[in-house]
This record gives structure tokens, sequence and C-alpha cells, in this order.
């Protein structure tokens, strides 16, 4: 089904009829993986009970992960891949029973490729309060229903904290590489400030040192479009029927996170004005082109997203700050000690270069000294999952280091 190619691995493009027909069936009131649903090519992990930052704790926490290579008889050439914030642990593989989407690093991971699966045994778990497999807002409580709304805040660090107990858990005491993008970014930061000798290299891309006050705005304008859906009902919405759920919220919050994710250049060259159909935007009920593909990759996403997970994970991203009760960035990275490689993207709207400045201007040890290896793209922010070949040409050269 054409739904389910994801529109974070591909550039921008105009919106077909056979597109707008697939999505003309009312979504689930959450897209969250069920118990029910194909596991697919998942593995899971307990990692017992676990306490957040906050102090809040849940009595038992699981791990949804996937797995490429083999690993070595030392158990030391295990490479670490976090996904982004709507992504999961399918990061290589098809589309098909239980996986919505194809994997999102297609290009960069398997054998012979930059994370060479012929050399390195690559883990991708799923993240704490995501909704693919791993504990979140749509898991089951001990009283039989969703925590919904009440699942506990939840921080870059406890997800990276979970993401150690998850490493005890299948045996891996030391990474040979620790790699994310984006909020995956946020989380290999965090691992290698918080447990540096369980890092040997790191690659931080398209990621900033802390979340600035543009970015927690623009975060919150996605969390009201979904908490303002009446359809939300304060997080209570999973017994509803199809169509009934807060899809219209999710989806406007999706819209919104587009327009970060893509430069404004890449929209311009690839929409114009250019109409939808033949029928006119201009007062006749037509749309411009830009505004249906918006359209259709927002409602697309609401069947394969939790909207609870949504905010969740929205709202660990503005939690997000190495140097916090650390003394400040410099000190806190100042405490890695892993090869590193930062990458930027020239046109990224959402963390500009300058975060990766800043992030390679105070670590110890990085491959290109105080500077971060800008990418050049037209794809904005998701140019790290688009650029197949400037990525992985950055990422042999850390594993080369």
């Amino acid at each position: 089904m054409e739904w389910q190619t994801s529109a974070d691995t591909a550039p921008s493009s105009f919106i077909t009829e056979a597109q707008a027909r697939s999505l003309l069936g009312k979504p689930p009131a959450s897209g969250a993986w069920k118990e029910s649903d194909p596991v697919g090519a998942r593995q899971f992990a307990g990692i017992g009970s676990f306490t957040f930052e906050s102090g809040e704790a849940l009595p038992y926490v699981r791990i949804a992960y996937e797995t490429w290579g083999e690993l070595s008889a030392g158990r030391d050439n295990a490479v670490l891949v976090l996904h982004a914030l709507t992504g999961d642990s399918h990061a290589v593989g098809s589309a098909g029973p239980g996986h919505p989407t194809p994997g999102w690093w297609q290009g960069i991971i398997g054998p012979g490729k930059a994370i060479d699966t012929e050399k390195y045994f690559v883990v991708a778990p799923n993240m704490l309060g995501a909704c693919q497999g791993t504990t979140g807002p749509a898991s089951i409580a001990p009283d039989g229903t969703e925590w919904g709304a009440r699942f506990p805040f939840t921080s870059i660090r406890d997800q990276v904290n979970a993401q150690a107990a998850f490493a005890d858990a299948i045996g891996i005491e030391r990474w040979a590489g620790v790699i994310g993008g984006s909020m995956g970014g946020m989380q290999a930061l965090e691992w290698a400030v918080e447990y540096p000798e369980r890092v040997e290299r790191l690659a931080v891309i398209a990621a900033p040192p802390f979340s600035t006050a543009d970015q927690i705005a623009l975060n919150s304008v996605q969390i009201e479009a979904v908490r303002t859906d009446p359809l939300f009902r304060g997080g209570l919405y999973y017994d509803a029927a199809d169509g009934e759920g807060p899809h219209q919220g999710l989806a406007l919050a999706r819209r919104m996170a587009l327009l970060n994710y893509r430069s404004p250049s890449e929209l311009n060259e690839r929409f114009e004005r250019t109409w939808q159909s033949g029928i006119s935007p201009l007062g006749a009920g037509g749309r411009f082109a830009v505004e249906s593909y918006l359209d259709f990759h927002g409602n697309k996403f609401t069947r394969r997203f939790d909207a609870n997970s949504y905010l969740t994970l929205v709202q660990a991203m503005n939690s997000h700050d190495v140097g916090r009760g650390r003394g400040g960035v410099a000190k806190a990275l100042s405490r890695v000690t892993a090869r590193t490689l930062v990458v930027g993207i020239d046109s990224d709207r959402l963390f500009p270069v300058e975060g990766q400045q800043e992030i390679a201007r105070h670590l110890p040890d990085t491959v290109d000294g105080s500077v971060p290896v800008v990418i050049e793209s037209d794809f904005g922010h998701d140019g790290f999952l688009i650029e197949d070949d400037a990525v992985s040409e950055q990422l042999r050269r850390l594993f080369a280091a």
C-alpha cells in the first residue's frame, strides 16, 4: 500500500489520486502496535521495574528492538543505532506485517554499507515512551487498561537509562559505536556523557546540545494541536471506534512538524504555486499541491502512531539539555571519551548547524577537531534520512578512525 512508504525517507512529491484513495478509510483511535498485531522482525527484552527522573516508576518495562549481523565472541562489535521522534526499531527491512513503514536507514546499515553488518552487530531499540513495542502510553497497565496520560513524564535521560538497562539485559557492556540522528542524536550524546566508559565511538547527527526556546515553542504548538482535539478526551481515547480518535489533532501536529523537517527551498522548488487539481484554490474550493502534500502525510501518520506517545516524546525532546545539573554544556561534554563524529545539515531549520558547532567545540576527541562536518542538502533536517551517500561517507570515516 502506498501509505506505507515513509515520508521521512524520500523527497517531497506531489500526491497522486492512488495515494489519496489509500487513506479513504477511517483511521484507528491509535496507530500504536498492539500485542495482537504481527511481531514482524521485533525482539523483546524486559528490564524490570524502572524509576524515572521525576521519581515516578513503572513496575515493568519492555524494550522492542531489532538486530542485524552477528555478535562477536568477545561481544565487542555491537553498534547502537537510535531513531528519531517518529521512527522505531525498524531501521532496515521492508514494510509488511507488523511494520507499517520500510526501514528508515536502509542505505546505511547492511553488508558492506557504512554500518557494515558483516563486521558489526547492529542493534536498534524502540525508545521508552514510544508506540511500536516498547513500553509507552499505549501499553497495558496492571489494571488492564492503557497507561494513557498516566504514563510518567519521560526525559531524554530516562530513555538513555532505559537503554543502558536494555544493554545489560542483552549482555552488551560497551558499544563499539552509538549513533543517532535528531532525537536519536540527543540520546547518543546523552549516552556518551552519562556512560562514557560504555561508548567507544559516537556519531551525533543533526542534533543540538540542548533544546532552545525556539525549538520548545515549535513543540508547544504541536502539543496543543493534539490536546485541543475534542476527541483526545484527556488521553482516554483507546476504546474509541475507528475515526473517533484524536486523528485530526495528531495529523495537524505532524503537518506542523513536517514544515520544520524540510527546507523552504525544497518545498518552493518542488511545489511552487501548483494546484493539486484543475480546481482553483483561489476561492473555488481547490487546493495548492503543497497543502495536499502536508494533509496526506499528516493523515497517513495517524495510522502508525499514537497521540499520547507523540506528546510524551515531544516533551522528552523539550527536556534535552546535556548541561543540566552538570555545570553547563562545556563541562558535561568534557566527560565524553568516545571518538566522535558531529554532523550538521546546512539547510536544517529545526536544529541549525550552530548547535552542532557548539557540541564539536567542547568535545575532547572528534574526527574533525573543534568543528562539525556540514552536509550540503536541499532537504533540510530530513537530510540525515535522505542523503545516504553523504551520511555514509562520514560514518565510514568514524569507523576508520
